[in-house]
């Protein structure tokens, strides 16, 4: 009869020495990426320039650990205006080399240099004209010698206390690898609208797609009246469009101010004649507004930083054109 396997008896260690090892850990990969600063030279200038100036795509390679930042950092490229694709190198050799084209650019990523995967495919990438760039933490190594352009990414040691696990020197390949996508991004002139097209799902697609005008109620739902309205004509049309305040605008439809609920407890403090009173009187002019084609995430931005829950939408005259709350927003995602 076979017995259960024995588990291994777990001691929870204090939360001092957990924490001492967390801080060293990370001090290790602060130094490493730091290190590689320094280190930079000619020849990340040549790599930047023959990825930007690449017709076709930027095929990113790695097995292993060095294949997950490889996956990454292909994400990263493409997401942020620089065609890629992540290839792995075994399957490479067994007919996805057919994705390669001349006009491509292999980046790999080997921490060793030595990783057999890539090395197998070199030859058959070498026939067709494909140009390398590689990304090793040994000068020295094969991939590095083969290479158009070699990227040192050498660490001083792993993080990992038996100087082992790649930890250390897969965050300075990752490092290396944001600060090419970020150097070409910004020589191709990325703008935050083409990030937008890259993302239009999410959180992040929200926040940067989503206008004003896509949010705000317009036409009859838009809250307002004359300035020379009555305090309780006021009073009905906020009741009516539900929106806890009301923009007030002149015979043209310019905004000239705005009455809130906070309005209206400050004019019941002072006790005065609600029926009698001129909006014009104790509205808050010149309030807070914002254009129908600006970002809603910016809408947001402005009702936090002033504290307000309504903004008015005005076009480019200060015509009154619409209206929103923090509560369209929150409906739409954007925060």
């Amino acid at each position: 009869m076979s017995s259960a396997p024995r588990t291994a008896r777990v001691v929870v260690p204090s939360p001092e020495p957990v924490l001492a090892l967390a801080r060293r850990v990370l001090a290790i990969e602060s130094a490493a990426v730091s290190a590689l600063s320094e280190r930079l030279d000619d020849a990340f200038v040549r790599a930047h320039r023959i990825l930007l100036e690449c017709s076709g795509r930027v095929v990113v390679s790695g097995v292993g650990k060095s294949g997950h930042i490889a996956r990454k950092v292909a994400s990263t490229l493409a997401s942020t205006g620089t065609p890629a694709f992540f290839m792995h190198p075994a399957e490479a050799s067994h007919g996805d080399l057919g994705m390669v084209a001349r006009e491509d650019v292999l980046l790999a990523f080997s921490y060793s240099g030595e990783s057999g995967e890539l090395l197998a495919i070199l030859p058959a990438l070498r026939r067709r004209g494909t140009a390398l760039v590689a990304i090793t933490g040994n000068p020295q190594s094969t991939l590095a010698r083969e290479a158009d352009i070699h990227l040192d990414a050498a660490v001083a040691q792993e993080a990992c206390t038996l100087n082992l696990a790649p930890t250390a020197s897969t965050t300075a390949a990752l490092a290396l690898g944001d600060a090419l996508a970020v150097t070409l991004l910004e020589a191709r002139g990325f703008s935050a609208d083409d990030f937008a097209l890259s993302h239009p799902g999410g959180a992040l697609g929200r926040r940067l797609l989503v206008h004003v005008s896509d949010v705000m109620h317009s036409g009859d739902a838009v809250p307002k009246v004359a300035e020379d309205a009555t305090l309780g004509a006021t009073l009905i049309e906020m009741s009516r469009k539900g929106l806890g305040m009301t923009a007030v605008v002149d015979a043209d439809g310019v905004l000239c101010g705005v009455f809130t609920d906070g309005d209206l407890r400050r004019c019941l403090e002072r006790d005065v004649d609600v029926r009698a009173m001129r909006v014009a009187e104790v509205m808050t002019r010149k309030p807070r507004s914002i254009e129908p084609d600006r970002l809603a995430a910016e809408a947001a931005r402005l009702m936090q930083e002033h504290a307000i829950f309504s903004l008015l939408v005005v076009d480019a005259a200060g015509v009154l054109v619409g209206a929103l709350n923090m509560h369209d927003l929150l409906r739409a995602g954007v925060v």
